[in-house]
């Protein structure tokens, strides 16, 4: 059976700073650690404008 490709999620800001990114990435990973649910695969991601994203996975 063949593996199918995350589902990503974009967080709806961009950030001027990778330290910024990964505020927001410990935030969304940190509200799954108290849950039932295994938590998301989280990345920042650095754009061509020199801004950075966050997103994250979900199980469907």
């Amino acid at each position: 059976m063949k593996k199918a490709a995350p589902k990503w999620i974009y967080y709806k800001r961009l950030f001027h700073s990778r330290f910024q990114a990964s505020c927001i990435k410990a935030k969304i990973e940190d509200n799954w650690t108290n849950g039932y649910e295994i938590g998301p695969l989280v990345e920042i991601r650095k754009l061509k404008t020199n801004k950075y994203v966050v997103r994250y996975t979900y199980d469907e």
